[in-house]
């Protein structure tokens, strides 16, 4: 290498310790990693208050309820999540409904979802709701989850649903700024660099 070249060397040896430009992966206080932490913390924390407060019907544990909770958001399908947590799609549609991580498709019916809720709130029984929406009790049963997760969320202003939401809308800004961060900071890198600097 010629003179400058040595030079460069010998200065970034000196400032870093090290003749490599790998940075550590190591987190440093404050980091994603840390925020990530204290998201899945405050996740545990609403699913147990959660749990506490209404019935939960999936059998599922806090920190798999967790895992949902962030996979729904990502926008994964319950065959999806059921997939990636060994679990079968009913399980996952149970635990939505326990979170109240209700998708709009769940309000799909083959009947009006007013009309079973009404039936629901007086108390008529699950077949006497499917023989006046001619379906099945299976069925009824499948839209009543969907109708008791709305009637809790609402009754709950809808708190426990856009707290998860907020945190990992939080969660998924602070990894976009890291991740800018991160290419601005190459991007700078590779514009100080000289053309044939080679270490």
């Amino acid at each position: 290498m010629d003179e400058k070249t040595a030079e460069l060397r010998d200065i970034f040896i000196d400032a870093t310790g090290s003749d490599t430009v790998t940075e550590s992966q190591e987190e440093s206080p404050g980091s994603l990693a840390d925020e990530q932490g204290e998201d899945g913390e405050r996740i545990r924390e609403l699913v147990a208050a959660m749990r506490e407060r209404y019935e939960f019907d999936s059998g599922l544990d806090d920190e798999t309820l967790e895992a949902v909770v962030r996979r729904y958001h990502d926008g994964d399908d319950d065959a999806t999540i059921a997939t990636a947590l060994d679990l079968d799609e009913g399980t996952v549609f149970d635990a939505r409904m326990d979170l109240h991580l209700v998708r709009e498709s769940d309000r799909d019916a083959p009947f009006g979802m007013e009309l079973l809720r009404s039936m629901h709130v007086e108390d008529f029984s699950t077949e006497e709701i499917a023989n006046r929406l001619g379906s099945d009790e299976a069925t009824v049963t499948h839209y009543v989850s969907v109708v008791d997760a709305d009637l809790e969320s609402t009754r709950a202003n809808d708190r426990f649903r856009d707290e998860f939401a907020e945190l990992l809308a939080d969660a998924d800004l602070s990894g976009g700024l890291t991740d800018e961060a991160h290419e601005d900071g190459l991007r700078e890198a590779t514009e100080d660099m000289e053309t044939d600097v080679s270490f």
